[in-house]
């Protein structure tokens, strides 16, 4: 058996590992690399492996950076299933759509210009028609039922608690002559009490460990200090008259931050202000969440019985059409405006960007992690001038991080899903985290357990 660390190795972002064994190929996530923009270009168009000799890939999730080059995989030939669960393969059949419109929209303005430039012009990613072939290949499995990967591979998704759908995946390999072993991969780990959704399932066996470690290094606030970052910071903003621009991941990110805002205003401790979820994948993903109330924690549970929708309150507005959202930019009164993308690489909020940022009364509102070499990332290092469409705006608006709506464990969250993992657990590998809270998190759990515990390097393999 051979594993390599071909995507979100010392990282975050690109999530895919390839898993070898008895010559088949599986691969565990297929994600695009998010990052600078030539890098990007080059990464995400080009396979370490040949495409058509995978068997199958295994999804944790939905969101981009672990399904978003899903499509380039089956433009390049990949043919086999894609295994995942019932609401990740909805938030799909909404999000790859949307990501090849956005690949298509964004080729179409740089081959204008390359055109006028007399270059050669570049083809898309993939298109829509790649996305609709992926989208047939998806296989819907129910958390806690093994299915059949290859003949030599069963698998079993657990609850991750880190979006709606999202899986940690217990493989069990079983090698002609070699007995069986286990291979947990825990795609991305949610935190505990998270909005809406349950909590992490926990695992106590395995022999090998691939895991997340995004927050390694960090321990984020409570609950209680969330709520109360977000009541001053719309208080604050109101006070001068200013809008909050809140770049936010449209799966999973938006329905905590409007859940959150709902339950401010019922309390009365947020002034009354208007509230814009301009995201039309954002108001197709929030359908989504309406459909899988199996993924709910008790709570929003309750919520739904008592009649009360929990996507929605009196001030809420959900944008469609581009009119609508040109439109918000037009608003002189305190707001909230939610829009994707999260890391503020793409989309509708580039543009609510630079209609706010130059602005001192306004306040740009993080409320995720942002990769290195994003916008967002320069936004959150209060860089004094932001390039946005090649023209640079120089940012007055106030900058606020909110850590804490993360879905992401913290390194307390990790250390305790990790310590929970004993048997006959032979090696941990760290991926999805910078080399920084990696390593943090691979220096603690040195200390704490038996097995080696090792940060790979990007195209790493290791032999079993």
């Amino acid at each position: 058996m051979q594993i390599s660390f071909l995507g979100a190795a010392r990282t975050v972002t690109g999530s895919m590992h390839l898993l070898e064994v008895a010559g088949r190929r599986i691969l565990l996530d297929c994600g695009l690399y998010q990052g600078p923009r030539k890098e990007a270009f080059e990464r995400n168009r080009t396979f370490p492996f040949d495409p058509k000799s995978v068997d199958a890939v295994v999804l944790s999730h939905a969101h981009i950076d672990h399904s978003g080059n899903l499509p380039t995989l089956v433009r390049a030939g990949f043919r086999g299933d894609i295994h995942a669960t019932f609401a990740t393969r909805d938030l799909c059949g909404a999000m790859l759509p949307d990501s090849a419109h956005i690949h298509e929209s964004e080729l179409e303005h740089v081959n204008k210009r390359r055109a006028r430039q007399k270059k050669a012009l570049f083809e898309p990613l993939y298109t829509v028609g790649d996305v609709l072939r992926t989208l047939t290949l998806f296989r819907g499995v129910s958390y806690g039922r093994a299915f059949p990967v290859t003949p030599e591979v069963t698998a079993t998704f657990h609850d991750a608690g880190h979006i709606l759908g999202s899986a940690i995946t217990e493989l069990t390999i079983r090698e002609p002559g070699r007995g069986a072993a286990t291979l947990v991969f825990t795609g991305d780990i949610g935190r505990k009490g998270l909005p809406i959704l349950r909590d992490p399932a926990m695992l106590d066996r395995a022999d090998l460990l691939i895991s997340e470690s995004t927050y390694g290094g960090r321990v984020r606030h409570t609950d209680e200090d969330v709520e109360r970052e977000m009541e001053e910071v719309l208080r604050r903003t109101a006070a001068r008259g200013g809008k909050v621009v809140v770049p936010a991941f449209a799966v999973g990110r938006t329905q905590e931050v409007v859940y959150l805002l709902h339950q401010l205003c019922q309390a009365g401790r947020i002034p009354d202000l208007p509230v814009y979820v301009d995201s039309p994948l954002a108001v197709n993903v929030t359908e989504v969440f309406r459909l899988h109330p199996e993924c709910f924690d008790e709570e929003t549970r309750v919520f739904l019985l008592n009649g009360e929708d929990p996507f929605g309150f009196r001030r809420l507005r959900y944008i469609r059409s581009v009119e609508e959202s040109k439109s918000l930019n037009r608003l002189r009164v305190p707001c909230v405006i939610i829009s994707a993308s999260g890391m503020c690489e793409v989309g509708r909020i580039l543009h609510h960007l630079i209609n706010t940022v130059e602005d001192g009364r306004n306040t740009v509102l993080i409320v995720g992690f942002q990769a290195q070499g994003t916008l967002g990332k320069r936004l959150v290092d209060r860089e004094p001038v932001v390039r946005i469409f090649g023209e640079e705006y120089r940012r007055r608006a106030e900058v606020c991080v909110i850590n804490g709506l993360s879905g992401h464990a913290d390194r307390n969250g990790l250390l305790e899903w990790i310590g929970n993992v004993n048997g006959a657990l032979k090696h941990i590998f760290l991926v999805h985290g910078d080399p920084d809270q990696a390593e943090a998190l691979a220096g603690t759990l040195r200390g704490r357990k038996a097995c080696p515990v090792t940060v790979p390097a990007p195209g790493e393999t290791v032999t079993f």
